[in-house]
């Protein structure tokens, strides 16, 4: 047996669902995923960046190289996610698309990366025509990312069935991957004419189960093919559930043993598994670095070769055939009943998923409405509808006048004027919402109030609107009433059914080119906003702009031409908004091409008559709003700007009064008195916000702040450690990105080494994984130069636990490795 027979692939399915507002295209502040924004922006930071640049430690746990994990591994990654990514992280959606082409140049010309259906439905409950567009969306998305064709495409939970397999190989699809218990029996491919008799593929009293080390082939009705890989279900349940990438050691020996102490058949083999990619890093820490680790074990000592699906199934075509256990799926013990039924599987056992029955109903006669209507209207603008719904997630790519031309140019029915296209638009925008409100994860989970349904039925409240609006019908009163009858496990609270639910998500996201135009006027209070401007999924241009200021006040007026990116749809209006420096915000709209008389508001802002301004205001403007007319984000980003001033005059008289008190302070809590609450919180909250004030400082002088921490670790104050976490390890990372070549890398390693002093002084334990790899880039830097390495570097790189002479290249080999806790 030559190692060359053994191979290994992981594979990691990379998703989050969409988490955006429909109506914006863009993800509000989600509380559950602080300190971050949001949860797509929280997992990024913990799992997504940290595989692109794993750590990879030393004998003497020192940090040697990065590794670029989506290199050596199978990996998808959802679209919707990637296109998240490519505007948010672009530095992170770079490394995934480089890590594919490096990938190729390892595998000969087989990629790393596997297509996935679009929106993450389940598509043996999808209709046929959502099961296509699935497929093909999802393969187009690749080709524009990627740069080439998928030869792979994950299907969402895995869930199965013939239709889906035709429908992945009608698109070219090569092969996909599915869970073991999805194999239903397997034979040999034997030449014409021969019968070799099916075997049951799973484990009975009379079968040991079937080899998932080898690649299998579908005979489809259609007369095509298609190959499934079986992944090694108990290794990925290892990783995923038992905490195997708690030792990078043990997850390759684990790998390795997957082959058989008896090699039990002759020919290549692939060991092999599948887990949410999130197993790397976020729901397991460090479990980036276990993966890096296992994979060079593997791979140096030739114990079995890396690989890609790609590659494998072109050195190893299929000899064996399968046949599917039809409608199944890799997280459900009954097939794909956990997306319509109340089958059991849940993740609090206390709950009942009855509710899933209804809101499956719900959508499906929605989706198929939306069908009926869409295909009525789009006719009379299209030639093919559904070859142009088809075809539009290309405008997702290029939604300029060129490619909306050429899109245009191959679907339109004839030409279209100027307010056909607007409505073509918008059906398909209707369409790509009917679309994405079918994400699996809306059924997923335990009780119809959860985030993943809300999100979903934005998406339908998106649709709804569309389709209400555009094709003359009412889709909502049906919808709702379906909606009722999915009943939440908290009957007596404010959302007991489905249809409380929708009434919250649906109303708190939808937004009209009105409120876009008054988020953009009460903005321009506030922040001074260029002429032509983007907000959120929308263009505004602004004219006629009028500025007014009177100390604190501020008055502005002008027009606004405001533009649904997506459909063109265009609305102009009016304002006039007043600040008298304070939460007390007037804005008044009124839909027009050109901005109202405001010669009377104007002199009544300078004299002052601010109840004179209010009448007159409501005599002019037909809407009226305040601060609630900006989105949420905004709103906070205002409100913390108008508390400024208090904050700091409250900070200011607390620390003046303990300044004063501190000795008595340090005196009570030597002879074990607990400080009286008042005092203990104003303590905390002064102390906080002055460590964090002063570390963000670069004048300040940090030595000092020492005696600060004495004082709090004297007092037994506990601070507001994610707040104190945030200031020092971006002060931190910026000291690191600073050092660069010659002088300025000695003016700036003091003061990092000065940070990392105070964080060992701190009462908790600071993460510097991320200030770790910002000085490994600055010694590849200094290397890269040809410098000698400063001896405040190589302090610096003693502190940091970085090894000295390593440069991140990707095949560099530098001794054992160990895998373990980070500094």
């Amino acid at each position: 047996m030559t190692t060359m027979t053994r191979y290994v692939c992981i594979h990691g399915h990379f998703y989050q669902p969409p988490r955006e507002n429909p109506w914006l295209d863009a993800i509000e502040r989600q509380p559950s995923a602080a300190p971050y924004h949001d949860w797509n922006q929280r997992i990024t930071a913990e799992c997504y960046a940290p595989n692109a640049e794993a750590r990879w430690l030393d004998a003497e746990g020192r940090l040697a190289r990065l590794v670029d994990n989506y290199r050596r591994i199978s990996f998808n990654f959802g679209p919707t996610l990637l296109s998240w990514m490519e505007r948010s992280d672009p530095a992170v959606y770079a490394a995934i698309l480089e890590a594919d082409r490096a990938s190729r140049a390892i595998h000969a010309g087989h990629g790393a990366a596997m297509a996935q259906v679009y929106g993450h439905a389940i598509l043996p409950l999808a209709s046929a025509r959502d099961r296509k567009t699935q497929v093909v969306w999802g393969v187009r998305d690749f080709e524009r990312r990627f740069g080439r064709r998928p030869e792979g495409m994950w299907l969402a939970e895995t869930a199965v069935d013939t239709p889906s397999l035709e429908a992945l190989a009608e698109a070219g699809i090569s092969f996909t991957i599915l869970a073991p218990h999805q194999a239903r029996r397997v034979r040999p491919i034997t030449p014409a004419g021969e019968r070799e008799p099916w075997r049951d593929a799973q484990p009975s009293e009379a079968s040991a189960g079937f080899d998932t080390t080898r690649a299998y082939r579908v005979h489809l009705p259609s007369g095509r093919t298609i190959a499934i890989f079986f992944y090694n279900g108990e290794i990925s349940r290892a990783v995923a559930f038992d905490g195997l990438l708690q030792s990078g050691e043990r997850f390759a020996e684990r790998l390795i043993a997957g082959f058989g102490a008896g090699e039990e058949r002759a020919g290549a083999r692939l060991v092999h598994i599948a887990t949410d990619g999130e197993t790397y890093g976020h729901h397991h820490r460090h479990g980036e670095m276990a993966l890096a680790w296992a994979l060079d074990r593997i791979d140096s000592q030739g114990l079995a070769l890396p690989t890609v699906y790609g590659r494998f199934l072109a050195l190893h075509p299929p000899e064996w055939q399968v046949e599917i256990a039809e409608e199944t799926s890799w997280s459900c013990a009954h097939g794909v009943e956990r997306w319509r039924s109340d089958c059991g599987c849940r993740l609090d056992g206390a709950k009942n998923q009855a509710w899933r029955r209804p809101l499956r109903e719900a959508f499906d006669d929605l989706g198929e409405r939306l069908a009926v209507a869409y295909e009525r209207e789009a006719s009379r603008l299209f030639r093919d509808p559904w070859a142009a719904r088809d075809a539009c997630v290309d405008l997702g790519f290029d939604s300029e006048d060129a490619g909306r031309e050429r899109f245009f140019a191959e679907h339109a029915a004839r030409p279209l004027d100027r307010a056909e296209r607007t409505r073509a638009l918008g059906l398909l925008e209707m369409q790509r919402a009917a679309v994405l409100m079918f994400a699996s994860c809306g059924w997923f989970f335990d009780d119809v109030r959860g985030l993943e349904t809300e999100q979903i039925l934005r998406f339908a409240g998106r649709a709804i609107e569309f389709g209400e609006r555009l094709c003359g019908e009412v889709f909502e009163a049906r919808f709702m009433a379906q909606l009722s009858q999915a009943k939440s496990n908290d009957s007596a609270g404010e959302c007991a059914d489905g249809a409380a639910v929708y009434r919250r998500a649906v109303g708190s996201a939808r937004t009209s080119l009105a409120d876009i135009a008054g988020h953009a006027a009460v903005l321009s209070l506030f922040e001074e906003r260029p002429t032509r401007d983007r907000v959120y999924a929308f263009e505004v241009e602004r004219t006629a702009t009028k500025r007014l200021d009177s100390g604190a006040a501020h008055l502005v007026s002008g027009h606004l031409a405001v533009v649904e990116t997506a459909t063109t749809e265009r609305e102009e209006w009016g304002y006039t908004a007043v600040s008298w420096g304070d939460h007390n915000v007037h804005l008044g709209l009124v839909p027009s091409n050109a901005a109202p008389d405001l010669g009377e508001l104007e002199a009544l802002f300078r004299a002052d008559d601010r109840l004179r301004i209010l009448r007159a205001l409501d005599a002019t403007f037909p809407i009226h709003r305040g601060l609630d007319a900006l989105r949420t984000d905004e709103r906070e980003r205002v409100l913390r700007h108008l508390l400024a001033a208090t904050t700091a005059e409250v900070q200011g008289e607390i620390t003046e009064v303990l300044g004063r008190r501190t000795p008595l302070l340090r005196f009570v809590a030597a002879l074990g008195v607990e400080l009286p609450p008042p005092l203990r919180g104003a303590a905390e909250l002064a102390i906080g916000a002055e460590l964090v004030r002063a570390v963000g400082d670069p004048g300040t002088d940090l030595i000092k702040l020492h005696g600060v921490l004495s004082d709090v670790r004297a007092l037994g104050l506990e601070l507001d450690r994610a707040a104190v976490e945030r200031a020092l390890e971006g002060a931190a990372l910026s000291a690191a990105g600073e050092i660069s070549t010659g002088p300025r890398s000695e003016r700036s390693c003091p003061r990092l080494v000065a940070l990392l002093d105070l964080a060992d002084a701190l009462p908790f334990r600071l993460d510097l994984a991320r200030v770790q790899v910002a000085f490994f880039h600055a010694l590849e830097r200094q290397e890269g130069q040809g410098n000698e390495i400063a001896p405040a570097l190589a302090v610096l790189a003693e502190r940091l636990q970085v090894r000295l002479g390593s440069k991140s290249v990707q095949d560099s080999r530098v001794g054992l490795p160990i895998w373990q806790v980070p500094i």
